[in-house]
């Protein structure tokens, strides 16, 4: 399926977008992603964050700018979090756990929807926390899931390893225990854009003697169930709304839309030998006259707009392709 647009210039600025939503980036992996020309990625970057539509991190990075999340919020356009309040209120139902909804901002991991247990020892994390992303299961599944650079730099300083990031990739799900906080645990599972690209993590948390040491074994499945209505609902919002197909035409009685076959044509009698007889033209126009045989209006074919591509004379009456079709002349139209 063709996605451009037929403009040049918008197609490669939504490349760039594109490979921003991934987090991070720089000169060198915006080329490598979008395939363009370093001086076009890097004058598209610059222009792009004049409406503030790119940003930088403290690093010199791009990202993507807040302008994007205003225009979002205004237009109602943020599915994921449309979608999370009753998923998360499901969620904690189930697992009588809190249940938060993480997205990744840079190096850090922001909660963006939570629904806290009402009562009873509980993670309190407030919707517009901002964790880190070197720790905990969200974290995990928000970088278990990226390249080859993006995950040795998430790697770094992590209190997880690699061999925990590849079983969260084998299983689709993540544990912690004491990982962000110290007798605190959790289970994460990821929630995947229209692209198959990880954009959030749905993860429950709570106190380590309620969860156990093995939180995934008791609450993996209704965590990775929540993320996948998620995703559903985020993939369901993207698709764009096809139109339903327009009623076939019906023809008036005695009417028709199209003119008769006539020999030699496609579904019509054989043509046999000797000249190319006239056709019968019986194409419904006004003011014309009616057939005495088959009652059909008949009109003549125009002169320079030829109804066949076959050779033949390019001009023929009514009267003359009436004959021709065995019927009598049309009688003259007698007028009112």
């Amino acid at each position: 399926m063709d996605n451009t647009s037929g403009v040049g210039v918008i197609d490669k600025a939504a490349l760039v977008l594109d490979a921003l939503e991934a987090g991070p980036t720089t000169l060198a992996q915006l080329v490598a992603s979008t395939g363009l020309a370093r001086p076009t990625v890097h004058r598209l970057a610059l222009a792009l964050a004049h409406p503030r539509l790119v940003g930088r991190d403290i690093q010199g990075r791009f990202v993507l700018g807040g302008r994007l999340v205003e225009l979002a919020s205004a237009a109602g356009e943020d599915r994921l979090i449309a979608a999370a309040g009753p998923v998360l209120l499901n969620l904690r139902d189930a697992t009588g756990e809190s249940a938060q909804l993480f997205r990744r901002q840079g190096d850090r991991r922001v909660c963006v929807a939570s629904a806290e247990r009402p009562v009873g020892l509980r993670d309190t994390i407030p919707v517009g926390t901002q964790l880190s992303m070197k720790a905990g299961s969200a974290a995990q599944c928000l970088l278990a899931w990226e390249d080859h650079d993006r995950l040795l730099k998430g790697l770094e300083d992590a209190r997880f390893t690699p061999t925990v990031l590849a079983g969260a990739r084998g299983r689709g799900w993540a544990q912690s225990l004491g990982e962000r906080e110290a007798g605190v645990a959790s289970v994460s599972a990821p929630v995947r854009g229209p692209s198959g690209r990880v954009i959030a993590a749905v993860s429950i948390s709570g106190p380590m003697e309620r969860l156990t040491r093995q939180p995934g074994r008791i609450h993996a499945e209704v965590v990775s169930d929540a993320a996948r209505q998620l995703t559903a609902a985020v993939a369901k919002g993207a698709d764009c709304p096809v139109p339903p197909p327009r009623p076939a035409r019906t023809a008036a009685p005695g009417r028709a839309f199209t003119r008769a076959v006539g020999p030699g044509e496609e579904g019509g009698p054989a043509r046999t030998g000797g000249p190319v007889p006239p056709r019968r033209s019986c194409v419904p126009v006004r003011r014309a006259a009616r057939c005495s045989t088959c009652r059909a209006r008949t009109r003549t074919v125009p002169t320079g707009r030829p109804s066949s591509p076959r050779p033949g004379p390019r001009s023929v009456s009514a009267r003359t392709a009436c004959s021709a079709g065995g019927g009598s002349p049309p009688a003259p139209r007698v007028p009112r």
